[in-house]
C-alpha cells in the first residue's frame, strides 16, 4: 500500500457568476502532494499551480498563500492538472490522505461542475483518508484541529509555509506516518501539560461558581 498525500489551495468565484456554469464558490489554484511508500517514507513529489476558470486571486488568498495571479495565469486549468495528477498516482495499490475532507469534496465539486470524467476520479474519493479524523480520534476528541495544532502537538516542526500546497501536503505526510507508525503515540510535552492545565483551571472554575451556592 502507497499513500499520496494531497493538498489543494483555492481561490473564490464571486457571488454573483452564472450559477447555471458554475454553482461552486471556489476553485482550485495549486495542487500539492507527496507519495508515501509502505514504510511511510517519502518517495516522490507532485506540485502545480491550476489556473482558475471562473475565479481570480484576491489580495486575502494571495497574502494567505503567496500565490498571485501572474503564477496561475500560464499554468494548467484545472481538467489537465487532475488529470496529470492522476497518471502521477501509481498503478498499484494507493490511498489518498488530506487533512480533513474538503479537499476531496472540492475535486467532486469540479470535476462535476467541469464535466471531467475519468474512472480513476471515482476510486480514489471512494478510498479517501481523512488525517484530521485519525488524529481527533488519537486525541479522543472530536474538535476539529487545525494541520498547524496539530503538528505542535505531534513535536513535528513544519516545512515552509503555512497554506502552501506542497508544503501542507509535506507536513500532512510527516504526522500521517507517525500516527501510522505510533501505535503508543504521545502528544508533544508542553502541549499536554497546558492541555492538562486547562482541563484543571476549568474544572475548579466549575467548582468554584457553585461552591458557595445556597439554594432557598
Amino acid at each position: 500500500m502507497k499513500y499520496a498525500v494531497i493538498d489543494l489551495e483555492m481561490c473564490k468565484v464571486p457571488k454573483g457568476y452564472n450559477k447555471s456554469i458554475y454553482k461552486y464558490r471556489q476553485e482550485t489554484i495549486q495542487i500539492g502532494a507527496v507519495l508515501l511508500d509502505e514504510d511511510y517514507r517519502i518517495i516522490d513529489e507532485f506540485n502545480t499551480y491550476v489556473r482558475p476558470e471562473y475565479g481570480s486571486i484576491d489580495w486575502y488568498i494571495e497574502n494567505m498563500t503567496g500565490i498571485s495571479q501572474g503564477d496561475v495565469m500560464t499554468a494548467p486549468s484545472f481538467e489537465k492538472a487532475i488529470l496529470d495528477f492522476l497518471e502521477w498516482l501509481p498503478c498499484d495499490d494507493v490511498r489518498c490522505v488530506s487533512w480533513s475532507t474538503s479537499d476531496p469534496m472540492q475535486i467532486l465539486h469540479e470535476v462535476t461542475a467541469k464535466g471531467i470524467k475519468d474512472e480513476r476520479i471515482e476510486i480514489v474519493i471512494a478510498n479517501w483518508i481523512d488525517c484530521q479524523k485519525t488524529f481527533g480520534r488519537k486525541m479522543k476528541r472530536e474538535h476539529c484541529y487545525k494541520l498547524e495544532e496539530a503538528l505542535i502537538a505531534s513535536d513535528i516542526i513544519p516545512e515552509g509555509r503555512a497554506h502552501d500546497g506542497f508544503s501542507d501536503a509535506y507536513n500532512t505526510a510527516l504526522l500521517f506516518a507517525k500516527l501510522e507508525q505510533d501505535p503508543d503515540y504521545e502528544l508533544n510535552e508542553f502541549y499536554r501539560t497546558a492541555r492538562e492545565e486547562e482541563t484543571q483551571h476549568l474544572s475548579f472554575c466549575m467548582g468554584d461558581l457553585f461552591a458557595n451556592l445556597v439554594l432557598s
